[in-house]
């Protein structure tokens, strides 16, 4: 059960390779922020992982973090976001 959990660490950061190219490509900000709370759910994901393979407290730690620090972004982005389309609903108007 250990060697199978460092393989799938492995494999969810190659995915992370893979939503670095969506971060990059966009096409929207909307894409962006989904491809960036997709990477740090998979960052937490790996780091919880890593942790009950070796047994450390701190990568657990560091994994509630991440997932508090995803949770804040991706609400930040929606207020942004819903601040910007009522602006520019008043402009049109």
């Amino acid at each position: 059960m250990n060697t199978l959990l460092p393989i799938l660490a492995v494999f969810l950061l190659a995915n992370l390779l893979i939503t670095l190219l969506r971060v990059a490509r966009g096409p929207t900000p909307a894409d962006r922020l989904l491809a960036a709370l997709l990477f740090g759910t998979t960052g937490v994901a790996i780091l919880l992982l890593l942790s009950f393979a070796t047994g450390s407290a701190a990568l657990l730690d560091a994994a509630l973090v991440f997932a508090l620090l995803a949770a804040i972004s991706g609400a930040a982005f929606a207020q942004r976001a819903w601040r910007e389309e009522q602006a520019d609903a008043t402009h049109d108007d």
